[in-house]
């Protein structure tokens, strides 16, 4: 999602042609609902960590869910994959990791009966619809290089020419936030391009117990594939048409300013404790996770809590603390709860 993206035309809530659209598209939103059923079935406890991952795909977007090893981020995204009728790829990140081992390589082929030579392109992991970056983190700065590309461009330059990866393409990454040992930090410039910041909890003690019933006994059964890829792209666009309103549009433009410190508008605690805010692109992450958070909740138009819903996961991966905030233990989730506090949502009674 860029920055410089074209901008479209809002449509009225509550027009017939878009309640028309949207009764047509029930069975879109239901296989939605079936896929978060699917996942939840087999990943417990992670109810909130399903449903952004949920969002970030029906909005097209790259989420990176952080979290200590042993919460189930990568059988949480394989499960995922499995309930979805798209090609899924997992890369391991390691130090030695080099380029072309995520966008592939060139081999030097002969045929046997002419003895003629040709160079053929074999294409790597990053070529699928769904790619788990597993330690994403793990990985050298070069490699973060390859796979930004393909994150922003939907696209990898290899051999000479630039290539398009298949649609849709979501980039699901986890990280380890505890060990840092070995491991290369992402510039903010790859972190932006990321939708969502997931942060992936310990489970509740009822959730623990229940994922020992489950995983102590018998094997598991399959997970049922409920989503393909041409629904996918149609619940994206589907999305787009959900109604946000003026104020709307301001109200997220207002969060995201209040995260600048220069700003005349941000809290104080912003002030005090932020180096850099967040940038236009999560202004855009905010009105379209709204979007996504309405529609599958079945309603036609933006209200203030869609967007206020998804501002953590938008925001805390966007807003740079100070050192001197950082050694006094000011988190990033007490900046963005501060923000969200201070800017107050457009009024009851303004049409949304």
């Amino acid at each position: 999602m860029h920055a410089d993206a074209p901008t479209r035309p809002h449509a009225a809530a509550g027009s017939a042609a878009a309640e028309a659209d949207f009764a047509r598209a029930e069975p879109l939103l239901a296989a939605a609902r079936a896929l978060r059923d699917e996942v939840s079935r087999r990943v417990l406890g992670q109810g909130t960590v399903v449903e952004e991952i949920l969002l970030a795909i029906v909005a097209g977007g790259h989420a990176r869910l952080v979290g200590v090893p042993g919460l189930a981020k990568t059988l949480l995204v394989k499960s995922v994959a499995e309930a979805m009728r798209l090609q899924f790829r997992r890369i391991q990140f390691t130090p030695d990791l080099v380029p072309s081992d995520i966008t592939g390589t060139e081999i030097l082929e002969e045929d046997t009966h002419t003895g003629a030579r040709a160079f053929r392109f074999v294409e790597g992991p990053v070529f699928a619809n769904i790619v788990l970056a597993d330690e994403i983190n793990r990985a050298p700065p070069r490699t973060q290089a390859a796979l930004l590309e393909a994150m922003q461009e939907h696209a990898v330059s290899a051999a000479g020419r630039t290539m398009r990866l298949p649609e849709p393409f979501f980039v699901l990454a986890t990280q380890n936030p505890i060990e840092q040992e070995g491991t290369y930090p992402l510039p903010e410039a790859q972190l932006d391009r990321f939708l969502f910041d997931v942060r992936v909890g310990y489970p509740g003690a009822e959730d623990e117990v229940a994922i020992l019933r489950a995983t102590t006994g018998a094997a598991q059964a399959p997970l049922a594939p409920v989503l393909d890829a041409d629904q996918t792209l149609a619940l994206q666009r589907l999305a787009r048409a959900v109604a946000a309103s003026e104020p709307i549009l301001r109200y997220a433009a207002s969060l995201v300013r209040a995260t600048r410190p220069d700003d005349p508008g941000a809290p104080p605690l912003v002030k005090e404790a932020v180096r850099w805010g967040a940038v236009p692109r999560a202004d855009q992450a905010l009105v379209l996770g709204g979007e996504v958070h309405a529609l599958l909740a079945g309603r036609l138009a933006v209200a203030p809590h869609d967007v206020r819903r998804v501002a953590a996961p938008v925001l805390r991966h966007r807003v740079l603390p100070t050192f001197a905030a950082e050694a006094e233990g000011v988190d990033v989730e007490q900046i963005v709860d501060a923000v969200a506090k201070h800017v107050a949502p457009p009024a009851s009674g303004v049409r949304v």
